[in-house]
């Protein structure tokens, strides 16, 4: 077992692993920009380095910087957490030439998942549905066409290299494709310096359901379940739930068993996500995630698991805790991501917190790196917490949250709580009958 672990990012998701590393006895460093010099990772570290300045290209994804901190501080282990370095397989590669240990999947499976194309290739050849859609990329515009032509309008143009709903475009008939088509590429290219498109089946009404799966890099591997993450702006998630409200047992048994013997297939390890859109009892593979994602705590909920440790002890060529057979549901849980923005535009509000108090009682948690005095620095992303409810099901869960979120102050900055009060007096959402595109509707609605 490692010693130190340097965890290689900011905000909530840095104070989630330095707590796993404390629990388990290994010494936790912190690095930071700057303008980070005050936040509560810094302080709750065991010790922190200063890799730069404030923006994120000049410090937390500089890896020149972040190996130097290694180095220096004598961490033998590094922890992306989510965004930043978590997916850059050039970063993992330069780790393993300075001998130093990422917790996470090898440098090739984050190669091969992060190619829209690829990756498509690869679930379907080990038997994971996959959306009707090119074989590959789609070089121009007549090609375009004559793809669209097979698989039928509307379809959907993405990225590549994409991901957060950028150099994705829909068309819904042969008169919109050029423009889409077009559009997308120009924005892919802007975004990840890659131009390179696809197309895939426009679904109508699908729900975006994702599976967590664990594997330990030996062959052997297991999903957790599902959760619902079809609450969307933007292609955004604003709230995710597990177990998914649309999904029978039979379902998440059929689709959890394909994708953990998919990934155990390629001697996956450590923490990833399948994403689908689901769709008339249908699953089609949409992207995986090589890292831990924003809302596995609702996973760990229902689960009673720990998946950081779960990832540190994979990293050490430990085996895992659990097994498929002892993984079983246990109630229901919700988490909503409290952005620091002003609702109906989502524009940013950083600032300074005048007062912050954390909601608690029975099964809830609030995963923040806030504190009263505290500035939001305006050059990272606006998620400043994510609240989490469990309940023994999905009402008592709702109900939790409601109290929860009537008990959250955070002064000093406009957040994104008044739209969660909103959302939780709906009867779509009190029912779970809700479709990726419900959100923006209903906003369209509600604001204009």
């Amino acid at each position: 077992m490692f010693d130190k672990l340097l965890i290689a990012n900011r905000g909530e998701i840095a104070l989630r692993v330095i707590r796993a590393c404390r629990e388990m006895g290994i010494a936790s460093v912190a690095v930071h920009s700057t303008a980070d010099e005050d936040a509560m990772h810094v302080r709750m570290a065991d010790e922190s380095v200063c890799i730069g300045p404030a923006p994120s290209s000049a410090s937390y994804l500089s890896m020149p910087a972040i190996i130097s901190a290694c180095e220096i501080t004598g961490a033998q282990a590094i922890h992306p957490g989510y965004g930043f370095l978590s997916e850059n397989a050039g970063f993992v590669q330069m780790l393993e030439d300075h001998g130093i240990t990422f917790i996470g999947p090898r440098a090739e499976h984050i190669r091969i998942m992060g190619d829209k194309i690829t990756a498509k290739e690869t679930m379907k050849a080990l038997g994971v549905p996959c959306v009707p859609g090119s074989e590959g990329g789609v070089a121009d515009v007549d090609d375009a066409k004559r793809v669209a032509a097979e698989i039928g309008y509307p379809v959907i143009i993405k990225a590549t290299a994409g991901g957060g709903g950028r150099g994705m475009k829909v068309a819904l008939d042969e008169n919109g494709l050029e423009v889409a088509f077009r559009t997308a590429r120009t924005e892919a290219k802007a975004a990840f310096g890659n131009p390179d498109v696809y197309i895939e089946k426009y679904l109508q009404k699908p729900r975006h359901i994702e599976i967590q799966v664990f594997g330990d890099g030996k062959g052997r591997a297991v999903h957790l379940g599902e959760r619902d993450c079809s609450l969307q702006r933007r292609h955004q998630k604003v709230l995710e739930e597990a177990p998914g409200p649309a999904i029978t047992p039979e379902q998440r048994a059929r689709i959890g068993t394909t994708c953990a013997d998919a990934v155990a297939k390629i001697g996956y390890a450590g923490a990833g996500t399948i994403e689908f859109l689901f769709e008339d009892d249908e699953f089609y593979f949409i992207e995986m995630n090589t890292r831990l994602q924003v809302e596995h705590p609702v996973t760990e909920a229902i689960f009673g698991v720990d998946l950081v440790r779960q990832q540190i002890l994979v990293a050490a060529g430990e085996e895992m805790e659990f097994q498929q057979e002892n993984l079983s549901i246990r109630g229901h849980s919700i988490e909503v991501r409290i952005n620091a923005e002003k609702v109906p535009g989502f524009s940013p509000c950083p600032g300074r917190i005048s007062q912050f108090h954390a909601p608690g009682g029975l099964g809830v948690r609030m995963d923040s790196a806030l504190y009263q005095g505290y500035s939001i620095p305006p050059y990272y992303d606006s998620l400043i917490g994510k609240l989490i409810v469990h309940g023994r099901d999905r009402r008592e869960a709702l109900a939790r949250l409601d109290r929860a979120l009537g008990e959250l102050i955070v002064d000093g900055v406009d957040t994104t709580v008044p739209l969660f009060r909103a959302l939780l007096q709906e009867p779509d959402i009190q029912t779970g009958n809700y479709s990726i595109h419900w959100l923006e509707r209903w906003l369209d609605q509600n604001f204009g």
